[in-house]
Parts: structure tokens; C-alpha cells; sequence
């Protein structure tokens, strides 16, 4: 039984050990990874080997423990943390190129046929310009009527002064979208997430097949791209849903800091969609970030937002509802940050969350406020993450 659930602790050492989308990347982090995972002192046990002997229970119900793929269209390299998606070609209605992904639609059918993520809850996005109109056209090309991104600007994220790290002090999305510009797309009656990757250029300008990106015209998350192969690679962000560790990639946010912090696109359209609706046509599902969750390189309850930006490693993001878990998942997240009180870091209670419901009775009970003594709830911030991949 050790034996099987070997490789298991070993990804959750992993997810420990590494994230992506930090204001400063540890040193090497999978060497330590390999250090501290490929054997254990004589004292605990035997040296097993980072393996899984027999199939996961996920393979046969996905619901079980064990890993499992959201997004099938890609290629997901659990070592790098990264994965590799379809790059598709379009153009604007005025002509110029755009380099896009797409990751999640509203119609499980097309979702089936695509290999993409299921999310009906796109459908109550189409409000106000959340959604830019797109025409399929008869070579299979898509063209978009509006919604232009600028990637030339530099990423900007200059921490406060420690220990008060977050907010930073300064602060610049490396991609700014016009005032039209969606991650969303709708073609016919179905809507996509199609997040762009490089606009404005041709195959040859973008062609970065093997890495050494130049940020100044492609997304700051891509870590290769292709366009002979019609591949892009992207870095995975790690985080959790009801305690299960996910992996997700960040693309765009309706916010400029959060947009910075992710090495996500500014897009404004997503300012139309509302992060509470009435009846029971929300667009978005629950995000928990942690302002000043414990931070410490190899600190086990490491989390939240200024250990980000201490250069420690990723936020670990607690998600609502994700395939497989839920049936309310969206890639469009209404990110809630949680303050622990003074009182509650006295008494020892501020440690790693990764369950909604965990988080909520803690907000319940006082433990946990909004900013600056706020009442917990949403902030307004939406951020574009779709699912890719789950740990356990």
C-alpha cells in the first residue's frame, strides 16, 4: 500500500517545493525536489523508488483519488510544470494577426470534440462587451470584430518593504489589452475561452520554438512557442480545490495588479462581467488568495501573497469548483483575499488552507477578514485561469 501511494507524495513534495508565477524563482527547485524525494532515512522506512505500481484510481472513475487530465488537448509535463496546447491562427476584422489558445467553452459538446474544459457557466458571460463576436470562416480560420492586445509594455512587480511585502509598491502588466479586449469569444451560440497569445505578428517574429521568449511580443506565461508546429507551451500555476492539489494555467485578469502579479493580460471587457448575480446566472466561481498567509522557504504552511512577492514561490490559491469536483466550475474566478487577524496569528492558528468550506469557517468564526478589516467577500478581481491538471 506504501508502494502504491509512493509517487503521490512525491507530487505533493513536488507541489511543495515549486511554483510558477512568482515575483523571483527559488534556486533549483527540482534538484531539491530530487534530493528530498528519491529516498528516505533507514530510520522511516525502506528507499522506494518516485513510482506508481499500479493504475490510479482516478483512471477508472475520475472522481477518485489519483492524477487526472481536465485538459486533454494538451500535453502536461508534471516536471517542468508546464504544458503544451493547439496555437491557432486568426485575424482581426481590420487585418491584423492574432495568436490565440482555447481552453473552455460552454458547449460540452464541442468541450468532447476539442479535448477543452466544460463550462456552462460561460453562457451568463455574454453581458455588456464581455464577449467579443468572432465569425468562422470557410478555410476554418476565425475572425474577431474587436478586442486588441498590446504585449510590448515591461512586467512590473516591485515588492513593499518586507515584512509588509504586499501591496507592491509598483506594480505593471506585462500585456495590456484596448478597452474591447475579452479572453472570451463567441462563435454562432457558443462561447470560448480563447485567450491570445501574440497579436499583430507573423509566424517568423513569434517563432521561439526552443524557448529565449521575447515578452515584448508574446504572453509573459508562455515558455515556447511554435508557430511551424502550431504549439504553444505554457507555465502551470499550482493551487488547490477542496484539498486537492490543481494545476491551472493564468492568462488574463479584469484587475492591472493582479494582471501584474500572474503575468496575465489587462483586459478591461472583463469589467462587464459581475461577480454576483441574481437567479442564479453567475459567470464565476470562488478564488481564495491569502494576504499574509505564514510565509519561509521550506516553510510547509507556506501561502499567500506576500511570500509571493518575498520571491518564496507561488500564492497556492484555494479554487471552488473544478471538473470532476464540482459541477459549478468556471475559468473565470472571483478572487476573494483573506487577511488573518492579529489574534488569529497569535494563537497559532494562521497555517496552510486548501478547502473552500475550511476557509469559510474560519472567515465565520473571525479568524479571517477582507482587507484593511473589510468584511470577507469578493474584492471584484476576476482572473482567467483554466484548469489543466489535477494532482490527486
Amino acid at each position: 500500500m506504501l508502494r502504491r501511494y509512493t509517487s503521490l507524495l512525491g507530487l505533493l513534495i513536488f507541489l511543495v517545493l515549486y511554483f510558477p508565477t512568482t515575483a523571483q524563482e527559488p534556486t533549483d527547485p527540482l534538484q531539491d525536489f530530487r534530493d528530498k524525494a528519491q529516498s528516505s532515512p533507514a530510520s522511516v522506512s525502506a528507499d522506494f523508488p518516485v513510482q506508481y505500481h499500479s493504475p490510479a484510481p482516478s483512471s477508472v472513475q475520475p472522481e477518485y483519488v489519483g492524477p487526472y487530465q481536465f485538459m486533454k488537448s494538451g500535453v502536461v509535463d508534471v516536471e517542468t510544470l508546464s504544458v503544451t496546447l493547439p496555437l491557432f491562427r486568426g485575424q482581426m476584422a481590420s487585418g491584423e494577426t492574432v495568436w490565440y489558445i482555447i481552453t473552455d467553452t460552454s458547449s460540452a459538446g464541442k468541450a468532447s470534440e476539442m479535448g477543452i474544459n466544460f463550462s456552462p457557466k460561460l453562457a451568463n458571460a455574454d453581458v455588456g462587451i464581455a464577449v467579443r463576436p468572432a465569425l468562422l470562416n470557410v478555410d476554418g480560420s476565425v475572425t474577431f470584430e474587436r478586442g486588441t492586445v498590446d504585449f510590448s509594455p515591461e512586467r512590473v512587480v516591485i515588492p513593499g518593504e518586507p515584512p509588509n511585502s504586499f501591496p507592491p509598491v509598483q506594480f505593471q502588466p506585462g500585456a495590456v489589452g484596448d478597452v474591447f479586449y475579452s479572453p472570451l469569444m463567441k462563435i454562432g451560440s457558443v462561447i470560448y475561452n480563447a485567450p491570445i497569445v501574440a497579436f499583430g505578428g507573423e509566424a517568423d517574429s513569434i517563432n521561439f520554438c526552443g524557448g529565449d521568449v521575447d515578452y515584448t511580443r508574446v504572453h509573459d506565461n508562455v515558455t515556447a512557442i511554435c508557430p511551424v508546429n502550431n504549439t504553444v507551451t505554457l507555465r502551470l500555476a499550482s493551487g488547490f480545490s477542496f484539498s486537492r492539489p490543481v494545476l491551472y494555467i493564468s492568462t488574463d485578469s479584469n484587475d492591472e495588479m493582479a494582471a501584474g502579479l500572474e503575468g496575465a493580460i489587462f483586459a478591461p471587457a472583463l469589467q462587464d462581467i459581475a461577480v454576483s448575480a441574481n437567479g442564479g446566472f453567475k459567470a464565476v466561481e470562488s478564488l481564495y488568495t491569502f494576504v499574509n498567509g505564514p510565509t519561509g522557504v521550506g516553510n510547509p504552511q507556506r501561502q499567500g501573497l506576500t511570500s509571493v512577492l518575498n520571491g518564496e514561490g507561488g500564492a497556492l490559491n484555494v479554487l471552488g469548483g473544478v471538473p470532476t469536483l464540482s459541477t459549478e466550475y468556471s475559468p473565470l474566478w472571483a478572487v476573494t483575499p483573506a487577511v488573518w487577524t492579529q489574534e488569529a496569528i497569535d494563537q497559532g492558528y494562521r497555517s496552510r488552507l486548501t478547502d473552500e468550506f475550511q476557509i469559510l469557517g474560519f472567515a465565520v468564526q473571525g479568524w479571517l477578514v477582507g482587507p484593511n478589516d473589510e468584511i470577507f467577500g469578493y474584492s471584484g478581481v476576476i482572473v482567467n485561469c483554466s484548469l489543466v491538471y489535477r494532482l490527486l
